[in-house]
Protein backbone atom coordinates (compact mmCIF):
# COMPACT_ATOMS: atom_id res chain seq x y z
CA UNK A 1 0.00 0.00 0.00
CA UNK A 2 1.31 3.36 -1.12
CA UNK A 3 0.03 6.72 0.46
CA UNK A 4 -3.43 4.73 1.68
CA UNK A 5 -4.08 3.35 -1.64
CA UNK A 6 -3.32 -0.47 -2.84
CA UNK A 7 -1.19 -1.36 -5.54
CA UNK A 8 -0.69 -4.28 -7.77
CA UNK A 9 1.28 -5.85 -4.94
CA UNK A 10 -1.07 -5.96 -2.81
CA UNK A 11 -3.59 -8.93 -4.64
CA UNK A 12 -3.27 -12.59 -6.10
CA UNK A 13 -4.29 -11.22 -9.63
CA UNK A 14 -4.14 -14.70 -11.56
CA UNK A 15 -7.62 -15.80 -13.14
CA UNK A 16 -8.89 -12.67 -12.32
CA UNK A 17 -11.45 -10.38 -13.86
CA UNK A 18 -10.43 -7.19 -13.58
CA UNK A 19 -11.78 -3.59 -14.63
CA UNK A 20 -8.93 -1.41 -16.00
CA UNK A 21 -9.42 2.39 -16.17
CA UNK A 22 -6.67 4.05 -18.15
CA UNK A 23 -6.51 7.45 -20.08
CA UNK A 24 -5.33 6.78 -23.98
CA UNK A 25 -6.80 9.86 -24.60
CA UNK A 26 -4.98 11.28 -28.05
CA UNK A 27 -4.73 14.10 -30.34
CA UNK A 28 -6.00 12.06 -33.45
CA UNK A 29 -5.51 13.18 -37.18
CA UNK A 30 -8.20 15.07 -38.10
CA UNK A 31 -8.81 13.11 -41.34
CA UNK A 32 -8.05 9.36 -40.82
CA UNK A 33 -9.53 9.92 -36.85
CA UNK A 34 -6.62 7.46 -35.32
CA UNK A 35 -4.06 8.87 -32.46
CA UNK A 36 -1.05 10.63 -33.75
CA UNK A 37 0.60 10.79 -30.73
CA UNK A 38 0.60 7.76 -28.54
CA UNK A 39 2.62 8.36 -25.31
CA UNK A 40 -0.93 7.95 -23.29
CA UNK A 41 -0.92 4.31 -24.91
CA UNK A 42 2.47 3.44 -24.13
CA UNK A 43 2.91 4.69 -21.06
CA UNK A 44 -0.16 2.31 -20.08
CA UNK A 45 1.63 -0.83 -21.78
CA UNK A 46 3.72 -1.79 -17.92
CA UNK A 47 0.54 -2.37 -16.29
CA UNK A 48 -1.06 -4.27 -18.94
CA UNK A 49 1.92 -6.56 -19.68
CA UNK A 50 2.24 -7.20 -16.03
CA UNK A 51 -1.68 -7.65 -16.02
CA UNK A 52 -0.87 -9.91 -18.91
CA UNK A 53 1.51 -12.30 -17.40
CA UNK A 54 -0.17 -12.86 -13.82
CA UNK A 55 -2.93 -14.28 -15.73
CA UNK A 56 -5.69 -11.63 -15.30
CA UNK A 57 -8.95 -11.56 -17.72
CA UNK A 58 -8.34 -7.83 -18.46
CA UNK A 59 -11.21 -5.46 -19.60
CA UNK A 60 -9.58 -1.83 -20.74
CA UNK A 61 -11.86 1.49 -20.46
CA UNK A 62 -10.68 4.50 -21.65
CA UNK A 63 -12.37 7.75 -23.00
CA UNK A 64 -11.56 9.34 -26.39
CA UNK A 65 -11.88 13.46 -26.58
CA UNK A 66 -15.47 14.60 -25.11
CA UNK A 67 -18.53 16.18 -25.95
CA UNK A 68 -16.76 19.05 -24.80
CA UNK A 69 -14.24 19.06 -27.70
CA UNK A 70 -16.03 16.83 -30.03
CA UNK A 71 -13.33 17.04 -33.23
CA UNK A 72 -11.16 14.23 -30.78
CA UNK A 73 -14.47 12.28 -30.05
CA UNK A 74 -13.46 8.99 -31.49
CA UNK A 75 -14.02 4.99 -31.54
CA UNK A 76 -11.37 3.39 -29.07
CA UNK A 77 -10.56 0.95 -32.05
CA UNK A 78 -7.50 1.91 -33.27
CA UNK A 79 -6.22 2.27 -29.69
CA UNK A 80 -6.84 -1.59 -29.06
CA UNK A 81 -4.85 -2.13 -32.96
CA UNK A 82 -1.70 0.14 -31.39
CA UNK A 83 -1.58 -1.93 -27.98
CA UNK A 84 -2.07 -5.40 -29.65
CA UNK A 85 1.25 -3.91 -31.82
CA UNK A 86 2.74 -2.94 -28.35
CA UNK A 87 2.71 -5.87 -26.37
CA UNK A 88 3.22 -8.47 -29.52
CA UNK A 89 -0.11 -10.39 -28.65
CA UNK A 90 -3.60 -10.06 -29.65
CA UNK A 91 -6.33 -7.17 -28.35
CA UNK A 92 -9.97 -8.20 -28.55
CA UNK A 93 -11.81 -5.02 -29.40
CA UNK A 94 -16.14 -4.66 -29.11
CA UNK A 95 -18.02 -1.52 -30.52
CA UNK A 96 -20.04 -1.38 -27.10
CA UNK A 97 -19.34 -0.30 -23.51
CA UNK A 98 -21.73 -2.38 -21.20
CA UNK A 99 -24.14 -3.81 -23.31
CA UNK A 100 -25.52 -7.41 -23.71
CA UNK A 101 -22.72 -7.84 -26.37
CA UNK A 102 -20.00 -6.26 -24.11
CA UNK A 103 -20.68 -8.28 -20.91
CA UNK A 104 -21.28 -11.58 -23.28
CA UNK A 105 -17.47 -11.04 -24.20
CA UNK A 106 -15.98 -10.11 -20.84
CA UNK A 107 -17.49 -13.53 -19.45
CA UNK A 108 -16.01 -15.12 -22.28
CA UNK A 109 -12.29 -14.31 -21.51
CA UNK A 110 -9.68 -16.49 -20.64
CA UNK A 111 -6.54 -16.18 -18.42
CA UNK A 112 -4.47 -13.58 -19.95
CA UNK A 113 -6.48 -12.03 -22.88
CA UNK A 114 -7.36 -8.55 -23.24
CA UNK A 115 -10.72 -6.46 -24.61
CA UNK A 116 -11.01 -2.90 -24.99
CA UNK A 117 -14.09 -1.71 -24.71
CA UNK A 118 -15.56 1.24 -26.92
CA UNK A 119 -14.77 4.91 -25.62
CA UNK A 120 -16.94 5.16 -22.59
CA UNK A 121 -17.90 9.01 -23.29
CA UNK A 122 -20.23 7.26 -25.41
CA UNK A 123 -22.19 6.92 -22.27
CA UNK A 124 -24.08 9.85 -21.46
CA UNK A 125 -23.29 8.94 -17.51
CA UNK A 126 -19.47 9.53 -18.79
CA UNK A 127 -19.92 12.81 -20.61
CA UNK A 128 -18.17 16.26 -19.16
CA UNK A 129 -21.54 17.99 -19.11
CA UNK A 130 -22.82 15.20 -16.95
CA UNK A 131 -19.98 15.54 -14.56
CA UNK A 132 -20.52 19.13 -14.45
CA UNK A 133 -23.72 19.96 -14.15
CA UNK A 134 -25.16 17.44 -12.08
CA UNK A 135 -22.25 16.93 -9.59
CA UNK A 136 -23.02 13.45 -8.83
CA UNK A 137 -20.79 12.14 -4.91
CA UNK A 138 -18.85 8.85 -5.95
CA UNK A 139 -21.60 6.98 -4.33
CA UNK A 140 -24.22 8.30 -6.88
CA UNK A 141 -22.23 7.51 -9.52
CA UNK A 142 -21.93 4.05 -8.57
CA UNK A 143 -25.48 3.49 -9.14
CA UNK A 144 -24.75 4.35 -12.77
CA UNK A 145 -25.95 2.02 -15.55
CA UNK A 146 -22.06 1.49 -16.38
CA UNK A 147 -21.03 0.58 -13.01
CA UNK A 148 -24.11 -1.50 -12.41
CA UNK A 149 -23.77 -3.32 -15.61
CA UNK A 150 -20.20 -3.83 -15.83
CA UNK A 151 -18.46 -4.24 -11.94
CA UNK A 152 -20.82 -7.85 -11.14
CA UNK A 153 -18.58 -9.14 -13.65
CA UNK A 154 -15.76 -7.99 -12.16
CA UNK A 155 -13.06 -9.04 -9.13
CA UNK A 156 -11.11 -5.77 -8.80
CA UNK A 157 -10.63 -2.41 -10.70
CA UNK A 158 -7.70 -0.98 -11.14
CA UNK A 159 -7.32 2.40 -12.01
CA UNK A 160 -4.14 3.85 -14.17
CA UNK A 161 -5.54 7.11 -15.57
CA UNK A 162 -3.69 9.67 -13.83
CA UNK A 163 -4.50 12.21 -16.64
CA UNK A 164 -7.94 11.39 -16.07
CA UNK A 165 -7.59 11.87 -12.14
CA UNK A 166 -9.55 15.00 -11.49
CA UNK A 167 -12.50 13.74 -13.40
CA UNK A 168 -15.28 12.34 -11.10
CA UNK A 169 -16.66 10.31 -13.75
CA UNK A 170 -18.37 6.85 -12.73
CA UNK A 171 -15.89 4.88 -14.62
CA UNK A 172 -12.95 6.97 -12.81
CA UNK A 173 -14.56 7.33 -9.18
CA UNK A 174 -17.80 5.14 -8.98
CA UNK A 175 -16.25 1.33 -9.20
CA UNK A 176 -14.36 1.85 -6.22
CA UNK A 177 -17.52 2.34 -4.16
CA UNK A 178 -18.35 -1.79 -4.90
CA UNK A 179 -15.29 -3.09 -5.87
CA UNK A 180 -11.63 -3.76 -4.42
CA UNK A 181 -9.50 -1.02 -6.43
CA UNK A 182 -6.12 -0.60 -6.69
CA UNK A 183 -3.93 1.83 -8.52
CA UNK A 184 -1.76 1.02 -11.69
CA UNK A 185 1.54 0.99 -12.06
CA UNK A 186 1.67 4.70 -13.73
CA UNK A 187 -0.66 5.94 -11.21
CA UNK A 188 1.65 4.77 -8.95
CA UNK A 189 4.43 5.79 -10.84
CA UNK A 190 2.90 9.62 -11.04
CA UNK A 191 1.96 9.90 -7.38
CA UNK A 192 5.05 9.21 -5.97
CA UNK A 193 7.17 11.63 -8.13
CA UNK A 194 4.85 14.45 -7.88
CA UNK A 195 4.32 13.91 -4.38
CA UNK A 196 8.29 14.31 -4.26
CA UNK A 197 8.64 17.11 -5.98
CA UNK A 198 5.76 18.83 -4.15
CA UNK A 199 7.93 19.15 -1.07
CA UNK A 200 10.66 21.83 -2.05
CA UNK A 201 10.11 23.06 -5.30
CA UNK A 202 12.94 25.97 -5.98
CA UNK A 203 11.86 29.52 -6.81
CA UNK A 204 10.99 31.21 -8.73
CA UNK A 205 8.48 29.00 -9.82
CA UNK A 206 6.56 30.09 -12.94
CA UNK A 207 3.39 28.53 -15.05
CA UNK A 208 2.96 28.28 -18.81
CA UNK A 209 -0.52 27.76 -19.47
CA UNK A 210 -1.83 27.73 -22.56
CA UNK A 211 -3.73 25.88 -25.12
CA UNK A 212 -7.20 25.70 -26.25
CA UNK A 213 -8.37 23.17 -23.76
CA UNK A 214 -8.57 26.42 -21.18
CA UNK A 215 -11.11 25.16 -18.53
CA UNK A 216 -8.14 23.38 -16.16
CA UNK A 217 -6.08 26.77 -16.58
CA UNK A 218 -8.72 28.41 -15.03
CA UNK A 219 -9.80 26.19 -12.69
CA UNK A 220 -6.81 26.02 -10.84
CA UNK A 221 -4.97 29.64 -12.16
CA UNK A 222 -6.90 31.16 -8.35
CA UNK A 223 -5.80 28.39 -6.55
CA UNK A 224 -1.99 28.48 -7.45
CA UNK A 225 -1.63 32.15 -7.52
CA UNK A 226 -3.38 32.46 -4.03
CA UNK A 227 -1.61 29.65 -1.98
CA UNK A 228 1.80 31.06 -3.63
CA UNK A 229 2.39 27.92 -5.75
CA UNK A 230 3.58 29.99 -8.82
CA UNK A 231 4.99 33.14 -8.47
CA UNK A 232 4.27 34.03 -12.58
CA UNK A 233 2.13 32.79 -14.86
CA UNK A 234 2.89 33.08 -17.93
CA UNK A 235 -0.34 32.96 -20.58
CA UNK A 236 -0.37 32.55 -23.77
CA UNK A 237 -3.05 30.43 -26.37
CA UNK A 238 -6.88 30.69 -25.96
CA UNK A 239 -6.19 31.48 -22.06
CA UNK A 240 -4.43 34.80 -23.21
CA UNK A 241 -7.00 35.33 -25.00
CA UNK A 242 -9.76 35.37 -22.99
CA UNK A 243 -7.85 36.86 -20.07
CA UNK A 244 -6.90 39.69 -23.02
CA UNK A 245 -10.67 40.38 -23.85
CA UNK A 246 -11.54 40.52 -20.20
CA UNK A 247 -9.03 43.65 -20.15
CA UNK A 248 -11.52 44.97 -22.81
CA UNK A 249 -8.99 44.29 -25.67
CA UNK A 250 -10.89 43.72 -28.90
CA UNK A 251 -9.01 40.54 -30.93
CA UNK A 252 -11.52 40.48 -33.71
CA UNK A 253 -14.43 39.09 -35.32
CA UNK A 254 -12.91 35.33 -36.04
CA UNK A 255 -11.33 35.29 -33.06
CA UNK A 256 -14.15 35.86 -30.80
CA UNK A 257 -16.04 33.50 -32.98
CA UNK A 258 -13.59 30.65 -32.37
CA UNK A 259 -13.92 31.66 -28.22
CA UNK A 260 -18.11 31.34 -28.36
CA UNK A 261 -17.80 28.21 -30.53
CA UNK A 262 -15.71 26.48 -27.96
CA UNK A 263 -18.27 27.97 -25.50
CA UNK A 264 -15.50 29.67 -23.27
CA UNK A 265 -17.11 33.38 -23.16
CA UNK A 266 -18.04 32.74 -19.60
CA UNK A 267 -14.32 32.76 -18.75
CA UNK A 268 -13.78 36.37 -19.55
CA UNK A 269 -15.46 37.20 -16.30
CA UNK A 270 -13.64 34.55 -14.11
CA UNK A 271 -10.33 36.49 -15.71
CA UNK A 272 -11.69 39.85 -14.56
CA UNK A 273 -11.79 38.87 -10.97
CA UNK A 274 -8.35 36.53 -11.34
CA UNK A 275 -6.62 40.13 -13.31
CA UNK A 276 -8.16 42.34 -10.15
CA UNK A 277 -6.65 39.85 -7.56
CA UNK A 278 -3.08 38.83 -9.15
CA UNK A 279 -2.87 41.56 -12.44
CA UNK A 280 1.02 41.79 -11.01
CA UNK A 281 1.56 37.66 -11.21
CA UNK A 282 0.58 37.42 -14.64
CA UNK A 283 2.24 38.42 -17.97
CA UNK A 284 -0.02 38.15 -21.24
CA UNK A 285 1.28 38.79 -24.92
CA UNK A 286 2.63 41.43 -26.13
CA UNK A 287 1.90 40.81 -29.35
CA UNK A 288 0.43 37.67 -31.27
CA UNK A 289 0.95 36.17 -34.73
CA UNK A 290 -1.87 34.78 -37.43
CA UNK A 291 -1.80 33.29 -40.65
CA UNK A 292 -2.25 34.45 -44.36
CA UNK A 293 -2.50 31.80 -47.25
CA UNK A 294 0.04 29.69 -45.26
CA UNK A 295 2.34 33.09 -43.91
CA UNK A 296 2.84 34.56 -40.53
CA UNK A 297 1.76 37.59 -39.73
CA UNK A 298 2.26 39.08 -36.56
CA UNK A 299 0.58 42.10 -34.62
CA UNK A 300 1.14 44.29 -31.43
CA UNK A 301 -2.02 44.59 -28.80
CA UNK A 302 -2.19 47.74 -29.36
CA UNK A 303 -3.04 47.63 -33.33
CA UNK A 304 -5.94 44.94 -32.64
CA UNK A 305 -8.47 43.99 -33.39
CA UNK A 306 -8.27 41.88 -37.07
CA UNK A 307 -11.66 40.97 -37.93
CA UNK A 308 -10.58 38.34 -41.05
CA UNK A 309 -7.96 36.32 -39.46
CA UNK A 310 -8.00 34.18 -36.23
CA UNK A 311 -5.41 34.70 -33.95
CA UNK A 312 -3.41 31.53 -33.85
CA UNK A 313 0.12 32.39 -32.13
CA UNK A 314 2.09 34.47 -29.71
CA UNK A 315 4.22 36.98 -31.36
CA UNK A 316 8.09 37.84 -31.73
CA UNK A 317 8.41 39.75 -28.80
CA UNK A 318 6.46 38.17 -26.22
CA UNK A 319 8.63 35.31 -27.34
CA UNK A 320 11.78 37.61 -26.20
CA UNK A 321 10.14 38.23 -23.02
CA UNK A 322 8.85 35.02 -21.84
CA UNK A 323 12.03 33.83 -22.89
CA UNK A 324 13.96 35.42 -20.71
CA UNK A 325 11.95 35.30 -17.46
CA UNK A 326 12.09 31.44 -18.85
CA UNK A 327 16.19 31.65 -18.10
CA UNK A 328 15.81 32.93 -15.15
CA UNK A 329 13.41 30.27 -13.16
CA UNK A 330 14.30 27.66 -11.00
CA UNK A 331 11.03 25.99 -11.00
CA UNK A 332 8.49 25.42 -14.54
CA UNK A 333 5.37 23.83 -15.51
CA UNK A 334 4.13 23.86 -18.51
CA UNK A 335 0.69 22.91 -19.34
CA UNK A 336 -0.71 23.84 -23.30
CA UNK A 337 0.90 24.87 -26.33
CA UNK A 338 1.23 28.76 -26.91
CA UNK A 339 -0.63 28.22 -30.71
CA UNK A 340 -1.30 25.95 -33.46
CA UNK A 341 1.88 24.40 -33.27
CA UNK A 342 0.82 21.73 -36.00
CA UNK A 343 1.36 24.25 -38.63
CA UNK A 344 4.75 25.93 -39.47
CA UNK A 345 3.80 29.53 -39.65
CA UNK A 346 2.08 29.29 -36.33
CA UNK A 347 4.03 26.94 -34.44
CA UNK A 348 7.06 29.19 -33.25
CA UNK A 349 5.88 30.34 -30.05
CA UNK A 350 5.55 26.42 -28.78
CA UNK A 351 8.62 25.82 -30.22
CA UNK A 352 10.94 28.44 -28.49
CA UNK A 353 9.23 28.59 -25.08
CA UNK A 354 9.94 24.57 -25.30
CA UNK A 355 13.38 25.40 -26.40
CA UNK A 356 13.79 27.33 -24.11
CA UNK A 357 12.58 25.47 -21.31
CA UNK A 358 14.83 22.62 -22.16
CA UNK A 359 17.90 24.67 -22.31
CA UNK A 360 17.17 26.04 -19.11
CA UNK A 361 18.53 25.07 -15.87
CA UNK A 362 15.61 24.08 -13.61
CA UNK A 363 13.38 21.66 -13.02
CA UNK A 364 11.32 21.93 -15.70
CA UNK A 365 7.72 19.55 -15.74
CA UNK A 366 5.18 19.33 -18.65
CA UNK A 367 1.68 17.79 -19.25
CA UNK A 368 -1.44 17.37 -21.28
CA UNK A 369 -2.00 15.43 -24.25
CA UNK A 370 -1.05 18.43 -26.76
CA UNK A 371 1.93 19.67 -24.76
CA UNK A 372 3.05 15.81 -24.85
CA UNK A 373 2.63 16.02 -28.62
CA UNK A 374 4.36 19.55 -28.95
CA UNK A 375 7.55 17.96 -26.97
CA UNK A 376 7.36 15.02 -29.02
CA UNK A 377 7.45 16.96 -32.51
CA UNK A 378 10.75 19.29 -31.28
CA UNK A 379 12.27 15.89 -30.34
CA UNK A 380 12.67 17.75 -26.62
CA UNK A 381 11.06 15.32 -24.37
CA UNK A 382 14.80 14.49 -23.24
CA UNK A 383 15.42 17.59 -21.94
CA UNK A 384 12.30 18.04 -19.69
CA UNK A 385 12.89 17.06 -15.90
CA UNK A 386 9.48 15.59 -15.82
CA UNK A 387 7.19 14.63 -18.21
CA UNK A 388 3.34 13.94 -16.78
CA UNK A 389 0.61 12.29 -19.19
CA UNK A 390 -1.76 14.56 -16.72
CA UNK A 391 -2.65 17.44 -18.06
CA UNK A 392 -5.47 19.51 -15.75
CA UNK A 393 -4.61 16.36 -13.54
CA UNK A 394 -0.82 17.58 -13.07
CA UNK A 395 -1.69 21.09 -12.54
CA UNK A 396 -4.34 20.38 -9.60
CA UNK A 397 -2.17 17.95 -7.62
CA UNK A 398 0.33 20.83 -7.67
CA UNK A 399 -1.70 23.51 -6.60
CA UNK A 400 -2.42 20.54 -3.80
CA UNK A 401 -5.90 19.51 -4.50
CA UNK A 402 -6.65 15.89 -3.36
CA UNK A 403 -8.02 14.66 -6.79
CA UNK A 404 -10.94 12.77 -6.77
CA UNK A 405 -9.63 9.50 -8.43
CA UNK A 406 -7.17 9.33 -5.17
CA UNK A 407 -9.79 10.14 -2.50
CA UNK A 408 -12.16 7.30 -4.29
CA UNK A 409 -9.05 4.87 -4.39
CA UNK A 410 -8.04 5.93 -0.72
CA UNK A 411 -11.97 5.12 0.28
CA UNK A 412 -11.80 1.63 -1.17
CA UNK A 413 -9.06 0.56 0.47
CA UNK A 414 -10.44 1.69 3.73
CA UNK A 415 -13.25 -0.46 2.68
CA UNK A 416 -12.45 -3.64 0.91
CA UNK A 417 -9.48 -5.96 2.43
CA UNK A 418 -7.07 -6.80 -0.16
CA UNK A 419 -6.56 -10.86 -1.15
CA UNK A 420 -2.64 -10.91 -1.17
CA UNK A 421 -2.05 -14.61 0.53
Amino acid sequence: MINGMYTLDDFDLEGKTILARFDMNSPLDPKTRKPIDITRIEKSIPTLKELSEKGVKTVILIHQGSDIEYHNYASTKPHAKIISQLLGKPVDYIDDVCGPAARDKIKALKNGQILMLENVRFMAEEMTLFETKLNLTPEEQSKTLVVRKLAPLADLYICDAFAAAHRCQPTLVGMEEVLPSAMGRLLEKEITSLNQLLKNPEKPCIFILGGAKIQDAFLMMDSILRNNIADLVLATGLVAQVMLLAQSISLGKSSKDIIKQKNLEGYIEQSKDILDKYESKIKLPLDLAYSITGKRKEINISSLPIDDYPLSDIGSNTITEYEQIIKDAKTIFFNGPAGVFEKTETELGTKMILTAIAKSNAFSALGGGDSIAAVNKYNLANNISYISTGGGALVRFLSGEELPVIKALKKSARKFKCNNA
